[in-house]
């Protein structure tokens, strides 16, 4: 991931302040030398399998202000492989834009991650908000996702501008600092180890990745060259969507279940605030050609309480959550389809099979 030159992350965090929360740091003590305990990875151990399309853009998420008739449209998609990751903060920059000078209800479309997170703030800033959806949790693609914050698979380097690398850090910040307050069972947020191949990252946020050090061959059992590890949140994404779902029906929150054809469809629509959250929807409904699905495969294997910790490199992904062991690592650019091969399946957990037969404990 490229580094952000530091004054684009003081100026740009300055206006996504988090009121009354403090930066933090992981509070995860470093694993001992002994040797971690390996994933039991066999087609035995499947208990599902999921496919979902991450909806990327070379360029980069949109979070721009449009208008649509007399309505004021807000854009906030493209999130790739980092909707979770990235749900807070994106959300947060398209909330601030829309609301600026506007009083009365307002209305987002789509009801994944970033169309819940969005709803959540403008109900934080005192507005009534409608959300229409086609599909509710957990039959949204934001339910699919393995959970880690860290913003992969989300834009081509040479393809993005200075500005938008402004909106990314104060966005990352953001999200970053409010996972942060919402760790615990209520919402499946959880600080986890993490042990990634390859060569350490530079940093990507002052604050991000914390505790993350390169480690020599007699620190981890992996049969890896090269590993170094950090610390970073994970989240059980059904739990997550539902009690997200919750807490915006509580707050008063309307839903609708619709499915909108043209934007002709949203202008008729009552509210005269309208932020668009549709993900991949956006390819059709609003002619974004940049974007493309890239379709990710995962095996969810029987829980193992023992697995405290992630791993990521060549074999794969591996994100141990109280509803199962997250295998993936598939990367299938412009397929629309959201389904299982089981091949694929199959090759996901003989990787990772492989990897961790290969287990060797420290000296």
């Amino acid at each position: 991931m490229p580094t952000l030159p530091r004054r684009h992350f003081v100026a740009a965090t300055a206006a996504l302040a988090l009121p009354g929360c403090a930066v933090t740091t992981a509070r995860t003590p470093p694993p001992s030398s002994s040797c971690l305990a390996p994933v039991k990875a066999s087609p035995d151990r499947v208990i599902r399998t999921a496919a979902g399309l991450r909806p990327y853009r070379p360029g980069g998420f949109v979070v721009r202000a449009d208008a649509l008739g007399a309505k004021r449209l807000v854009h906030n998609y493209g999130h790739g492989g980092a909707g979770i990751t990235m749900s807070w903060g994106t959300s947060k920059l398209a909330v601030d834009m829309g609301i600026a000078g506007f009083r009365g209800a307002a209305a987002v479309i789509g009801a994944g991650v970033m169309g819940l997170s969005t709803a959540r703030l403008l109900q934080e800033a005192g507005f009534a908000v409608t959300i229409y959806a086609k599909a509710l949790p957990p039959e949204t693609t934001s339910n699919i996702a393995g959970g880690q914050f860290h913003p992969y698979s989300l834009y081509r380097d040479d393809r993005v501008t200075p500005e938008w690398r402004r909106q990314f850090s104060a966005a990352l910040d953001y999200s970053w600092r409010r996972f942060q307050i919402m760790i615990g069972d209520d919402y499946g947020v959880r600080w986890l180890t993490t042990y990634a191949e390859g060569t350490r990252e530079a940093p990507i946020l002052p604050t991000f990745p914390p505790a993350a050090r390169q480690l020599g061959p007699d620190e981890h059992p992996f049969p890896v060259e090269r590993l170094w590890r950090y610390d970073t949140i994970y989240v059980e994404t059904g739990r997550y969507l539902n009690r997200m779902q919750r807490d915006f029906q509580t707050a008063g929150g309307r839903i609708v279940v619709r499915e909108f054809a043209a934007p002709a469809e949203i202008g008729e629509l009552p509210e005269t605030l309208v932020f668009n959250c549709t993900g991949l929807g956006s390819h059709g409904l609003f002619g974004d050609t940049e974007l493309v699905p890239i379709r990710g495969q995962l095996a969810m294997l029987i829980p193992q309480p023992e697995i405290d910790y992630a791993f990521t490199g060549e074999a794969g992904y591996m994100f141990p959550r109280p509803d199962g062991i997250v295998l993936g690592g598939s990367y299938e650019r412009n397929i629309w389809e959201a389904e299982v091969e089981p091949e694929r399946i199959a090759r996901i957990v003989a990787s990772h099979r492989a990897l961790f037969a290969g287990f060797r404990c420290p000296a």
